[in-house]
C-alpha cells in the first residue's frame, strides 16, 4: 500500500513538470512574437529577444539606430514579415537546443519593392531558472546579402528636368552644359593670395568664401575645388580666369534660362531644395534635388521634375539590393511667342508694369511680361556683388509678377460697360444721350459729388463718340440706366468674381469691396473709377468678344491638341454689338479726338481703349496714376495686347503706354 502512494506522487509530480514546460513558448511561437514586433518596427523590443551571442555582437543602441536609420533612409513602407511553417520545431523541441525557422520579408522602398527569404536560428537559453528561445540575429536579417561589417548605401540619380518651350520650339528653360570655374590648390603657385583675390573679383565672389571652400576637409593639393558655374557664352571671363595659375574649368550640367529677365516671371526658377522643404517633400526628392519655386517651374513642378532614380547597394561587396531607374521629366510646350515676349519686355523694361498678348480668336497667350524683372539664372549661377540686395530693396518688387495681379482698370472698362448696356437695352449704339456741360449728377441726393468729363464740346453723345472722347458722364449714366443687378450680372458674364481657369494662377477680378451699395458707386464703376479691380490677363481676355461675335474666349497658356478655342461665356454682347464697339474703339486710335491717336503710325489697323486709374487712399488727395492701353488688330484679328504701366503722372498719362504698344503692333 505504501509503495502505491509513492508511485502516484511521482506521477503527479511528473505531470506538473510537463505542464509547466508546455506553457513555455515554442521556438516557432517565439519567432512569431519577434516577427510581430518586426512588422511594427519595434526595434527596442526586438533586441530583448536576441540571443546572448547576438547581443554580444551589437549593442542595444547600435541595433536600434542601425535598423531605424536604414529603414528611414531607404524609405521603407508596407513592411510584411512572416514565418514559414516548419515541422522541425514541434518534432524536436524537447531534443534540440537550436532550431532553424524560415521567414519571408517584403517591403516597398525608394528603389522599389524588395523581398527576400531567410532562415532564423533560434537557440534555447536559460536565465534565472527560466528557459526561452532567443533569435540568433545577424545583419542578413536586414537584407539577405548583408554580411557582418558591411554597410548599406542609398544613392539617388536625379532625372533630367523637362524643358519649357515657346510655340516655335524655342527653349525658355533648358538643361545646358555649362562651364564651372574651380581651383586646384597645389597649382596656385607662390602668389596664392594674389590669385585668389583676382579670381574673387572676376567671379564676383568674396575672397573669404573662396578660402572657406579651399579649406574644406576633403580638399587635397590635387583636388579640383569647384567655385562657380558661369553662363554659356562667357568666353572672355573663362579666358581671363583660366589664365591664372591653378584655375581650371570643368563642364557640368545646369538649368539655364536663355532669355533671362525677358521671361523671368513666366518661367520662374529652380534652386537647391532646403532641409525644411525636403522634410515636407520626402517622396521623390533627395538632398541634391532642385525645386521649382515660382512661375511655370513651380506650377508644373510635378511634370517637369520627373521621377528620381534610387539604388540600394552594399559597397563592400558591390551587391545591389534594389534599383529603380530615373524617369526624366516631361517637356512643357507653351503658346508663348518669344518674339512678342521680347518686344513687349523691351518696351517695359525701364518701367514698372505688365503686358499681356493674346491671339484673340483662339485665346492663346502670346506673351506674359512683368517689369522690373530679374535674371532667374542668378539663383543657379550666383549674383553679382550687391545685386541681390538691390533687387530685394527695390520698391517696384522685381520678384513679383504683375500680369496676374489686380489693379483699377480705369477707362479701359468702358467698352465692357457699353457691352452690358447694349445687352440690357439701356443704350442703343445710334441713339445719343443729351449731356450738357462738363459735370453731372443724378440728383440732389448726391450732395456735392459730380461726375466730370474732359470736354463739353458734344451735347448729343452716341456710343461711338462716347468711346472716342472717353466720356465719363455717358458711361456713368449707362451703368445707372442698366441698373445695379443687371450691371453686376453683366460684369459676371465677362468673368468678374469668377476664378479664371488659367494655367498661371491669377487673382480673380472684383467688382467692389462689399457690394455696390449706392448709385454713386454704380455710376463710378461704369467709367472705371469705382472699386473695381482687374488683372491684365483678364482685361485682355475681356476684349475678345469684340472679335468673336460677342463670345468671351477663355485664354490659355499651354499648347493643346487641335488648338481649338474654348468659349468662356457665350453671347455677352447682342447681335451687332461687337461691330458697334469696334467702330468706337477704331476711332480712339484713328480719330484726332481719340486718346490713342498719337503717335500716328501709318498702316496700323488697331482699335483700342486707353485708361488712367488714379490710386489714392483719400477722396480729396492726389494719387499716383497707372496708365493702360488695350488694343487689337481689327483687320488681321491675330493680336490683342493689354499693357499697364505704373505711375505715369507727368509722363503723358496713358499716351505714354500707347506709344509703346503701337511699336509692338508695327
Amino acid at each position: 500500500m505504501k509503495m502505491r502512494v509513492i508511485h502516484l506522487f511521482i506521477a503527479a509530480g511528473f505531470l506538473l513538470l510537463a505542464g509547466a514546460c508546455s506553457n513555455e513558448p515554442t521556438a516557432k511561437e517565439s519567432m512569431d512574437q519577434y516577427v510581430d514586433k518586426w512588422n511594427e518596427q519595434k526595434f527596442e523590443e526586438m533586441y530583448e529577444q536576441l540571443s546572448a551571442e547576438a547581443q554580444k555582437s551589437i549593442s542595444k543602441d547600435d541595433f536600434i539606430k542601425r535598423n531605424q536609420s536604414i529603414y528611414e533612409q531607404i524609405g521603407v513602407s508596407d513592411l510584411k514579415v512572416s514565418t514559414v511553417d516548419n515541422d522541425e520545431d514541434e518534432k524536436n523541441k524537447e531534443k534540440k537546443d537550436a532550431v532553424t525557422i524560415p521567414y519571408k520579408v517584403s517591403m516597398n522602398t525608394l528603389a522599389g519593392p524588395v523581398s527576400f527569404e531567410g532562415k532564423a536560428k533560434l537557440v534555447k537559453e536559460k536565465k534565472d531558472g527560466d528557459t526561452s528561445w532567443k533569435v540568433n540575429w545577424n545583419p542578413s536579417f536586414i537584407f539577405s546579402q548583408l554580411k557582418e561589417g558591411e554597410t548599406i548605401r542609398i544613392t539617388a540619380k536625379e532625372p533630367a528636368r523637362g524643358i519649357i518651350y515657346d510655340r516655335n520650339g524655342k527653349a525658355l528653360a533648358t538643361n545646358a552644359t555649362v562651364p564651372e570655374i574651380g581651383v586646384v590648390p597645389g597649382q596656385l603657385g607662390d602668389d596664392k593670395d594674389g590669385v585668389i583675390k583676382k579670381l574673387s573679383n572676376m567671379l564676383d565672389m568674396e575672397k573669404e568664401d573662396i578660402e572657406k571652400q579651399l579649406s574644406a576637409s576633403w580638399v587635397t593639393d590635387d583636388s579640383f575645388v569647384p567655385l562657380k558655374k558661369v553662363k554659356p557664352g562667357s568666353t572672355e571671363l573663362l579666358k581671363k580666369a583660366t589664365s591664372l595659375p591653378g584655375v581650371l574649368k570643368q563642364d557640368t550640367q545646369s538649368r539655364y534660362y536663355p532669355y533671362g529677365e525677358k521671361a523671368a516671371h513666366l518661367t520662374g526658377y529652380i534652386r537647391p531644395i532646403t532641409e525644411e522643404e525636403l522634410k515636407q517633400n520626402k517622396e521623390g526628392y533627395s538632398e541634391h534635388s532642385l525645386l521649382g519655386i515660382v512661375g511655370l517651374e513651380h506650377i508644373y513642378e510635378k511634370e517637369l521634375r520627373g521621377e528620381i532614380g534610387w539604388t540600394i547597394s552594399i559597397p563592400e561587396s558591390g551587391a545591389t539590393v534594389a534599383s529603380k531607374e530615373a524617369k526624366d521629366g516631361k517637356d512643357i510646350h507653351t503658346t508663348i511667342d518669344m518674339n512678342k515676349q521680347e518686344e513687349l519686355y523691351n518696351q517695359l523694361k525701364d518701367d514698372s508694369g505688365a503686358a499681356v498678348a493674346l491671339e484673340p480668336q483662339t485665346g492663346e497667350t502670346l506673351a506674359l511680361v512683368s517689369a522690373p524683372s530679374y535674371d532667374p539664372n542668378g539663383f543657379l549661377f550666383g549674383w553679382k556683388k550687391g545685386e541681390w540686395e538691390k533687387l530685394n530693396k527695390d520698391a517696384a518688387a522685381p520678384f513679383t509678377s504683375k500680369f496676374n495681379k489686380t489693379y483699377a482698370p480705369g477707362s479701359t472698362i468702358k467698352p465692357i460697360t457699353a457691352s452690358i448696356g447694349l445687352k440690357n437695352d439701356a443704350i442703343k449704339a445710334d441713339e445719343p444721350k443729351k449731356i450738357e456741360g462738363k459735370e453731372w449728377q443724378k440728383d440732389s441726393s448726391w450732395g456735392g459729388y459730380k461726375v466730370t468729363r474732359v470736354s463739353d464740346r458734344l451735347s448729343d453723345v452716341n456710343l461711338e463718340n462716347a468711346l472716342i472722347t472717353s466720356d465719363n458722364i455717358y458711361f456713368a449714366q449707362t451703368a445707372l440706366d442698366t441698373g445695379k443687378d443687371q450691371f453686376v450680372e453683366g460684369l459676371k458674364s465677362f468673368g468678374f468674381e469668377e476664378k479664371l481657369d488659367y494655367e498661371f494662377p491669377t487673382k480673380s477680378s472684383s467688382i467692389s469691396n462689399e457690394g455696390i451699395d449706392s448709385d454713386i458707386l454704380l455710376a463710378d464703376s461704369g467709367y472705371g473709377q469705382g472699386q473695381m479691380l482687374m488683372s491684365p490677363i483678364h482685361l485682355a481676355a475681356s476684349y475678345t468678344p469684340f472679335l468673336n461675335d460677342g463670345n468671351l474666349i477663355k485664354p490659355y497658356l499651354i499648347k493643346k491638341d487641335g488648338g481649338e478655342k474654348e468659349i468662356w461665356h457665350k453671347n455677352v454682347l447682342p447681335t451687332g454689338g461687337a461691330e458697334a464697339i469696334t467702330k468706337g474703339l477704331k476711332g480712339v486710335v484713328e480719330d484726332p479726338r481719340g486718346s490713342a491717336y498719337k503717335p500716328v503710325v501709318k498702316g496700323l489697323t488697331i482699335a483700342g481703349k486707353t485708361g488712367t486709374a488714379e490710386l489714392k487712399t483719400k477722396k480729396d488727395e492726389k494719387g499716383k496714376e497707372n496708365g493702360w492701353f488695350t488694343a487689337y488688330d481689327y483687320k488681321n484679328k491675330n493680336l490683342l495686347i493689354t499693357m499697364m504701366i505704373e505711375d505715369v503722372s507727368g509722363r503723358g498719362g496713358s499716351s505714354y503706354v500707347v506709344n509703346k504698344v503701337k511699336k509692338v503692333f508695327k
